[in-house]
Protein backbone atom coordinates (compact mmCIF):
# COMPACT_ATOMS: atom_id res chain seq x y z
CA UNK A 1 0.00 0.00 0.00
CA UNK A 2 1.21 3.18 -1.22
CA UNK A 3 0.25 7.13 -1.06
CA UNK A 4 2.66 9.00 -3.45
CA UNK A 5 1.82 12.51 -3.69
CA UNK A 6 3.60 15.27 -5.85
CA UNK A 7 3.19 18.91 -6.90
CA UNK A 8 4.45 20.92 -4.41
CA UNK A 9 7.32 23.25 -5.35
CA UNK A 10 8.13 27.13 -4.84
CA UNK A 11 5.64 29.57 -5.67
CA UNK A 12 4.69 33.34 -4.84
CA UNK A 13 2.53 34.67 -2.43
CA UNK A 14 -1.09 34.66 -4.67
CA UNK A 15 0.07 31.94 -7.11
CA UNK A 16 -1.14 28.33 -7.23
CA UNK A 17 -0.15 25.00 -6.96
CA UNK A 18 -2.34 21.40 -7.69
CA UNK A 19 -1.03 18.19 -5.07
CA UNK A 20 -1.72 14.99 -6.13
CA UNK A 21 -1.73 11.72 -4.32
CA UNK A 22 -1.73 8.69 -6.14
CA UNK A 23 -2.81 5.65 -4.44
CA UNK A 24 -1.57 1.93 -4.95
CA UNK A 25 -2.99 -1.14 -3.40
CA UNK A 26 -5.52 0.67 -2.02
CA UNK A 27 -8.93 2.22 -3.69
CA UNK A 28 -9.13 5.55 -2.81
CA UNK A 29 -12.95 5.53 -3.12
CA UNK A 30 -13.58 3.52 -0.10
CA UNK A 31 -11.87 5.66 2.45
CA UNK A 32 -12.32 8.64 3.81
CA UNK A 33 -9.03 10.96 1.96
CA UNK A 34 -7.56 13.82 3.67
CA UNK A 35 -4.84 16.36 3.32
CA UNK A 36 -2.67 17.14 6.20
CA UNK A 37 0.37 19.69 6.60
CA UNK A 38 2.90 20.62 8.45
CA UNK A 39 5.02 23.79 9.36
CA UNK A 40 8.68 23.74 10.45
CA UNK A 41 8.17 24.12 14.51
CA UNK A 42 3.94 24.23 14.71
CA UNK A 43 1.75 20.99 14.62
CA UNK A 44 0.47 19.14 12.46
CA UNK A 45 -3.15 20.75 11.23
CA UNK A 46 -6.03 19.31 9.06
CA UNK A 47 -6.39 21.11 5.40
CA UNK A 48 -9.26 18.89 4.24
CA UNK A 49 -11.27 16.12 4.86
CA UNK A 50 -13.02 14.76 1.83
CA UNK A 51 -15.74 11.43 2.18
CA UNK A 52 -17.74 10.65 -0.36
CA UNK A 53 -20.37 13.46 -1.45
CA UNK A 54 -18.87 15.94 1.37
CA UNK A 55 -15.71 17.60 1.78
CA UNK A 56 -14.46 19.35 4.83
CA UNK A 57 -11.55 22.46 4.73
CA UNK A 58 -10.19 23.91 7.66
CA UNK A 59 -10.92 27.66 8.30
CA UNK A 60 -7.54 28.54 7.21
CA UNK A 61 -7.55 27.82 3.80
CA UNK A 62 -11.53 27.41 2.97
CA UNK A 63 -12.19 29.63 0.15
CA UNK A 64 -8.71 28.98 -1.06
CA UNK A 65 -8.11 25.15 -1.47
CA UNK A 66 -9.80 22.22 -3.54
CA UNK A 67 -9.87 18.79 -2.26
CA UNK A 68 -11.31 16.32 -5.19
CA UNK A 69 -10.92 12.65 -6.21
CA UNK A 70 -10.25 10.60 -9.80
CA UNK A 71 -11.39 7.19 -9.19
CA UNK A 72 -10.58 6.19 -12.49
CA UNK A 73 -6.84 7.11 -11.83
CA UNK A 74 -7.53 6.50 -7.94
CA UNK A 75 -6.42 9.96 -7.30
CA UNK A 76 -6.49 12.56 -4.63
CA UNK A 77 -5.81 15.81 -5.69
CA UNK A 78 -5.75 19.23 -3.76
CA UNK A 79 -6.10 22.77 -5.71
CA UNK A 80 -4.36 25.43 -3.84
CA UNK A 81 -5.02 28.98 -4.61
CA UNK A 82 -3.97 32.35 -3.12
CA UNK A 83 -1.44 30.98 -1.60
CA UNK A 84 0.02 32.86 1.39
CA UNK A 85 2.98 32.85 3.12
CA UNK A 86 1.32 30.78 6.27
CA UNK A 87 0.37 28.17 3.52
CA UNK A 88 4.20 27.04 3.29
CA UNK A 89 4.41 23.41 4.39
CA UNK A 90 5.05 19.87 3.94
CA UNK A 91 1.45 18.43 2.70
CA UNK A 92 0.51 15.03 3.26
CA UNK A 93 -1.98 12.67 1.78
CA UNK A 94 -3.85 10.60 4.45
CA UNK A 95 -6.67 8.02 4.29
CA UNK A 96 -8.04 5.52 6.45
CA UNK A 97 -12.06 5.44 8.48
CA UNK A 98 -11.36 7.83 11.47
CA UNK A 99 -14.32 7.99 13.65
CA UNK A 100 -16.98 11.17 13.22
CA UNK A 101 -14.93 13.03 15.83
CA UNK A 102 -11.88 12.36 14.71
CA UNK A 103 -11.44 12.74 10.97
CA UNK A 104 -9.36 16.22 12.07
CA UNK A 105 -6.97 13.42 13.99
CA UNK A 106 -4.11 12.52 11.79
CA UNK A 107 -3.20 9.40 14.35
CA UNK A 108 -6.74 7.99 13.11
CA UNK A 109 -5.85 7.47 9.84
CA UNK A 110 -4.38 4.22 8.50
CA UNK A 111 -2.59 5.19 5.31
CA UNK A 112 0.26 8.00 4.76
CA UNK A 113 2.10 9.65 1.70
CA UNK A 114 5.45 10.91 2.07
CA UNK A 115 4.84 14.70 1.95
CA UNK A 116 5.12 16.95 -1.12
CA UNK A 117 6.96 20.87 0.20
CA UNK A 118 5.34 23.84 -0.61
CA UNK A 119 7.03 27.02 -0.34
CA UNK A 120 5.69 30.44 -0.55
CA UNK A 121 8.23 33.01 -1.24
CA UNK A 122 8.90 36.45 -3.30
Amino acid sequence: VQLQASGGGTVQPGGSLRLSCVASGLSLNSYVVSWFRQAPGKEREGVSVMKRGMTYYSDSVRGRFTASRDNAKNTAYLQLESLKYDDTATYYCVAGVPILSAQWDWSNYRYWGQGTQVTVSS
